[in-house]
């Protein structure tokens, strides 16, 4: 588990804007240093407009596999979908070949069955991570040892679908689980767990706003992850939190 690295910006825009550098020059590394790189994108606001800002970025997109943190598990044709907000802001824009992304299953297969949605998706990252020859084990899982794992984070402190006190943000042993009670609608979802965003080289945390601030200061000085589930999210090797001045307000 690695100690959080703080940084702290003007805004949003240039929070947004200096993590879309620091990944392009992740994204550079790994692919010189191992042919590829493999990124886990978030959605929200800054996820999105973080995406939105790579379009025009110089990039090898052959050589990336992108996969998601969580999904709401409604219809492959919800606008609420993750990878379809992914796509208008970014996938659809540049040259990935489609087996390079990696979609969470829809409620409209495996017909509505989530945990079976979950199990399909956790046996995706497995199979990826044994083709790539970058496997590393979590919880009783075996997943990607993922270059980035781009996070957003609620008011109460959820990152991907872990949202505080639930069977999930307190799953240790798989790697990715289905919501069916999510405080925050729609209440079904699919999550990759905290032993999976702890497997990621990097976690990188995209947080704005003063009403997040109490979550930081809780995310940041360590607090337990079943309050605080954004406190869970350390990477092996890096653990940066990208924050505008209002949400780092409440930090010393």
């Amino acid at each position: 588990m690695t100690e959080p690295t703080v940084r702290t910006f003007d805004d949003a825009d240039a929070l947004v804007a200096a993590a879309a550098d620091d990944l392009v020059a992740v994204i550079e590394r790994a692919q010189a240093e191992r042919g590829f790189a493999s990124i886990v994108l978030t959605g929200g606001t800054n996820g999105n407009a973080l995406s939105a800002a790579l379009r025009d970025r110089v990039i090898d997109w052959s050589r990336i596999d992108v996969f998601f943190g969580d999904e709401r598990f409604v219809a492959g044709d919800d606008p609420d979908r993750n990878v379809l907000q992914a796509e208008d802001a970014l996938l659809a824009h540049v040259p990935i070949p489609d087996a390079n992304v990696y979609r969470f299953p829809a409620s409209d297969e495996f017909s509505g069955d989530g945990a079976l949605a979950a199990r399909v998706y956790a046996k995706r990252l497995a199979d990826n991570a044994s083709a790539r020859g970058n496997a590393v084990t979590a919880g009783e899982g075996t997943v990607p040892r993922f270059d980035v794992h781009l996070l957003g984070m609620g008011g109460e402190g959820h990152i991907n679908s872990l949202f505080p006190d639930t069977d999930a943000v307190r799953e240790t042993e798989a790697v990715v689980v289905s919501v069916r009670d999510s405080p925050k609608p729609p209440p079904r979802r699919l999550t990759l767990t905290l032993p999976a965003v702890g497997a990621a080289r990097r976690v990188w945390l995209l947080v704005s706003g003063a009403e997040k601030a109490e979550a930081v200061a809780a995310g940041v000085g360590g607090a337990s992850p079943e309050d605080w589930p954004c406190a869970g999210a350390h990477g092996s090797e890096e653990t940066v939190w990208y924050l505008d001045g209002a949400a780092a307000s409440q930090l010393g």
